[in-house]
């Protein structure tokens, strides 16, 4: 039935979910460029949605869905690139990665330690957390689809190796923050 819905010449509205899904389940079928593609847009998604995470309040609450959200994107990340994931494996290499990224890691625990401070913590820290959580999450999600497309597993991921590649993600990710609020504030208007 969903091969007649995609016909040529049918219009094959609210189809693509299908397909993408389709793609997903096999990853040998998938070329490298659409395997980099569909990585990097999970990759983009799971960094806004770390970010949301970073809103919760509630100190440690939000690390725990930052973390569980970051261990959900490697194992999306592994079914793209065929990798087998074990969750046990996945976490120590998220938290050993983080511990790779010490600026980082240290800027969270800050935030964190601003939301116990009532109200002007809070309010702080509500700033600062969403974008830590969703550069960290980018930038880890950017190592794992260098390593997974280099044919590397997750046994074989040393993350002191992925140091500089980090550093590298974590500026991409702020030059791309920034770039990305000018480009949506401008986006209405028209060029002459």
């Amino acid at each position: 039935m969903a091969a007649e819905r995609n016909a040529p010449g049918s219009s094959g509205q609210g189809q693509t979910g299908t397909v993408a899904n389709t793609a997903t389940s096999a990853p040998g079928e998938m070329t490298a460029e659409a395997k980099a593609e569909e990585a990097s847009k999970l990759v983009d998604r799971f960094a806004i949605w770390s970010g949301a995470a970073g809103l919760i309040p509630v100190p440690i609450v939000d690390l725990v869905a930052v973390g569980g959200l970051q261990l959900q994107m490697l194992r999306r990340l592994s079914q793209i690139y065929g990798v087998p994931f074990t969750e046990n494996r996945g976490k120590a290499l998220i938290t050993s990665l983080m511990g790779a990224a010490i600026p980082t890691t240290s800027g969270l625990g800050a935030a964190e330690f601003l939301k116990a401070i009532p109200v002007f913590g809070t309010i702080i820290s509500s700033f600062v957390t969403p974008v830590l959580a969703a550069g960290a999450t980018y930038a880890i999600g950017k190592v794992f689809i260098q390593h997974f497309s280099t044919g590397g597993t997750l046994l074989d991921f040393n993350p002191p190796d992925y140091r500089e590649f980090l550093k590298g993600q974590k500026d991409m990710w702020v030059k791309r923050s920034a770039s990305g609020t000018t480009s949506h504030a401008g986006s209405g208007a028209t060029s002459s």
